[in-house]
């Protein structure tokens, strides 16, 4: 009986500008592997891509740090939490791994650190894959709207914030939308959640939430962006996401209309429920940009 090869995967970190940054590796079997940047989400950490690393990693270099605020990374007090800063970390810490050419894989938080990413060295960019991950003002619920809106200096707007970061708050963001639950394993809502409470965790995702307007003010440079340089793309996306709706994935082919777009009967961390389904099509698209070089 034949089995699927399964990765080996390194841990390891990287000292980027006094930051600790922790990152996942792993060793494909060959030495010219494509490369695929993973960047991870809200309130979760590379953790979240382990088992795609798991079926993906043999063929291709899969990479997957922690922000800054999230998971094993290890920022000094008084790093000044804002996306600005979380894509200056993690810059510095592709050019510090030599990185020059990959696929950036965005999701959630990652689309905001990925963008910036692009708008600094678009040489970099081989590719997207955007999963779940926003830049279009049709793209945003109204509950995201409103989370936006948020001010520090707004009456009850902290504690909207933190109410996001309790269990309950963690544990919806896997399950709201999903087809079906018990697909969904409890570590990723478990872990996530020892990290938010793991001192000054919670004062980084508030300085985060509070900054959040920096992103959605710098969509139009974005798409900008897209026209100009037209990546190739493929979008997947959870249809049921009660932050990034359907509309934000199907917006992306107006200023990208050759990109690839798949739409799953799920939630915002899509990957959870339908892997069996994504990474099919993450090869395929990772054969096809290493082919085309």
């Amino acid at each position: 009986m034949s089995i699927p090869a399964v990765a080996r995967t390194t841990h390891r970190h990287l000292d980027i500008e006094g930051v600790r940054v922790f990152y996942r590796e792993s060793l494909p079997e060959r030495e010219d592997a494509p490369t695929l940047l993973l960047l991870h989400g809200f309130p979760s950490a590379s953790h979240q891509f382990r088992r795609l690393i798991d079926v993906l990693g043999s063929r291709y270099r899969l990479i997957a740090p922690d922000y800054p605020g999230f998971g094993h990374t290890e920022a000094p007090p008084d790093f000044a939490y804002s996306f600005d800063r979380l894509a200056d970390i993690t810059e510095g810490f592709v050019q510090a791994l030599g990185l020059t050419r990959f696929v950036v894989y965005m999701f959630d938080f990652g689309a905001p650190v990925g963008f910036r990413l692009a708008e600094r060295h678009p040489e970099w960019i081989a590719g997207l894959i955007v999963q779940n991950g926003n830049a279009y003002v049709e793209g945003l619920s109204d509950g995201a709207r409103d989370f936006v809106a948020l001010r520090p200096d707004m009456p009850g707007a902290e504690e909207t914030i933190r109410d996001l970061l309790t269990l309950k708050g963690t544990r919806d963001q896997y399950e709201i939308g999903v087809t079906d639950p018990a697909l969904i394993a409890p570590d990723g809502w478990t872990l996530d959640q020892h990290f938010l409470d793991l001192p000054g965790r919670r004062e980084a995702q508030v300085a985060l939430a509070f900054d959040y307007h920096s992103n959605v003010e710098r969509y139009d440079r974005w798409q900008t962006w897209l026209r100009r340089h037209t990546p190739p793309a493929l979008i997947v996306w959870g249809s049921n996401d009660p932050f990034f709706p359907e509309p934000g994935a199907r917006a992306f082919l107006r200023d990208l209309p050759e990109a690839e777009l798949h739409l799953f009967d799920t939630g915002h961390f899509a990957l959870e429920e339908f892997l069996p389904e994504m990474a099919p099509l993450i090869a395929g698209f990772l054969d096809r940009i290493h082919d085309a070089r």
